[in-house]
């Protein structure tokens, strides 16, 4: 995972989205992702039903329950150009070569990925300790290597605590605030970070 994510700049340039899969929950993958240092591209949670998206791509073990650990490049069209099983250690280099060359025969129109949009400089975020919803933050945070966006723990400054009373009117956490907007409840906060700041 960490050495396809030092490949996501150049996996964009060959119009490629990089997309980790597996029938882990969506919270597994945020803590996983955190683990590895931050995993930007999404992770899809192939849950419930479980495993339906392995299933349709041939690479779900029905007897044991759980997905092959394969590589799969589909094309713009959505058509399957390549699988392989893994079974040691993965050759990034390799995979990425395999789309540039794909990228370079595929004949419709292909679009620019762009980068990402980022957060403007005043970007904060307050939390509090042993919160579930903080945490979810925190690892967005993580997942998404925003180290400049700003962390204030109002469990742990009185100041924080004043400063999120004075400028939302409450002391719920977490919050996010950005260019003078309030921002609160976990899922929206962590949906606007991956749609300012994940990889293309």
């Amino acid at each position: 995972m960490p050495a396809l994510e030092a490949q996501v700049e150049r996996l964009a340039n060959c119009h490629t989205q990089a997309l980790g899969v597996s029938i882990d929950s969506s919270p597994v993958h945020a803590n996983f992702g955190s683990s590895l240092g931050g995993i930007s591209y999404p992770m899809l949670a192939d849950f419930h039903p479980k495993g339906a998206l392995a299933s349709s791509l041939g690479v779900y073990d029905e007897e044991f329950g759980m997905t092959d650990r394969a590589t799969v490049i589909v094309d713009a069209a959505g058509i399957v150009r390549h699988v392989y099983s893994a079974t040691g250690k993965r050759d990034m280099d390799a995979v990425v070569a395999k789309c540039e060359e794909i990228d370079k025969a595929f004949e419709g129109e292909l679009p620019s990925a762009g980068a990402p949009e980022g957060l403007a400089g005043d970007a904060a975020v307050y939390v509090r300790d042993n919160c579930a919803a903080s945490r979810a933050v925190l690892l967005a945070r993580t997942n998404l290597h925003l180290d400049s966006l700003v962390v204030k723990n109002v469990s742990q400054d009185a100041a924080h605590m004043a400063e999120l009373k004075e400028r939302t009117g409450a002391e719920t956490a977490p919050v996010l605030l950005e260019g003078g907007e309030v921002m609160a409840e976990s899922k929206k906060i962590v949906g606007y970070l991956v749609s300012k700041c994940a990889a293309p």
